[in-house]
């Protein structure tokens, strides 16, 4: 194995001006500089970052436990996070939870054996979940993503319920009775707030609420057809949907084409979550558009505060997304 005492015989300098140049602990002139990353280079010399965390209590790395594969939404926070975490100067280790208790906890308590100086989580389970157990009893710098699930952690997402009852209201507005909601997976907590908006958004507009009229689509584009191809079997079907995420969207999508239901003449239209191609489909598509940008690198940075202050007290922030008008809805 190469070591640092090979890489300053490379170099033709001692093992501390290596030890400097690679930990930046002293200012070290340029031509020396040069000549120790050359040496790096050629001897192929890996710094042991992990025995430097033995000293320092640090391993510059960030954990990050949330259901990349399954969500497209997530592959873009966890863009925004990765920009974040390399902007501060740490390494990012990401795993999949696919959005199961069981995973969950076995990935979290993962990433605490390799020693990651905190975790992002978008959990799966509410506060009571086994994995936010774990964090909290060993005293992991934590921080939830996305579902604002407990308040014992800092916790970062979108406004979830007034967003979902302003997409009712606004199909209320079009003359809409019978408003259907395709809802997320059971237990996340961003179904329950944003089945908490469809409900208020029926009360304020003196709208009876209708078991049959709410169903899960399980958070995947498969089981959003499968409620759509529920909803339209019936001799009443709705008249506007209101979808509650963009993986989701595809599969109402791909059902309503097969029905021969036409969006909006048929029905009307609207979607939690906003997408690259949502402004390019015929009739383009209504959404509410949650600041991805935002909630990544504002998870990184109250993570980083976290780690820096332990003893502060949890806050929760709570972005407003952004509400996209578009055709879909039956607006001109």
């Amino acid at each position: 194995m190469i070591t640092m005492a090979d890489v300053a015989r490379h170099a033709g300098v001692s093992v501390s001006t290596v030890s400097h140049v690679i930990n930046e602990t002293r200012v070290v002139k340029e031509e020396t500089r040069q000549r120790v990353l050359d040496a790096i280079n050629e001897t192929g010399y890996i710094h042991n970052t992990i025995a430097k965390s033995l000293v320092s209590g640090s391993t510059k790395s960030i954990g990050l436990a949330i259901s990349a594969i399954t969500n497209f939404y997530f592959a873009d926070i966890v863009s925004a996070i990765e920009v974040e975490v390399s902007r501060a100067g740490y390494t990012l280790l990401l795993t999949d939870t696919h959005d199961d208790p069981d995973n969950e906890l076995r990935v979290v308590a993962a990433l605490h054996q390799r020693r990651v100086d905190g975790v992002l989580l978008a959990p799966s389970t509410g506060p009571r979940g086994r994995a936010l157990r774990y964090l909290h009893e060993v005293g992991v710098p934590t921080v939830l993503v996305d579902r604002c699930a407990s308040p014992r952690f800092d916790q970062i997402g979108t406004e979830n319920v007034e967003a979902t009852a302003e997409l009712v209201g606004h199909l209320a507005g079009h003359g809409h009775q019978r408003i259907a909601m395709i809802s997320g997976h059971s237990g996340l907590r961003t179904t329950v707030e944003r089945l908490e908006g469809y409900r208020q958004g029926l009360r304020r507009h003196d709208l009876a609420f209708d078991e049959r009229l709410s169903i899960s689509g399980n958070s995947n584009a498969d089981d959003a057809e499968k409620a759509v191809r529920t909803l339209f079997d019936r001799d009443d079907p709705p008249t506007a949907l209101v979808v509650a995420n963009n993986h989701m969207t595809i599969g109402v999508m791909r059902a309503l084409g097969g029905l021969g239901v036409e969006v909006p003449g048929d029905v009307a239209l609207t979607a939690f979550d906003d997408f690259e191609w949502a402004a390019h489909f015929r009739p383009r598509l209504t959404t509410v558009a949650q600041r991805i940008a935002e909630i990544g690198g504002g998870a990184v940075r109250m993570l980083l505060e976290r780690i820096e202050q332990p003893g502060r007290k949890p806050r929760t922030v709570r972005l407003p997304p952004r509400f996209m008008r578009r055709e879909s809805c039956g607006c001109p």
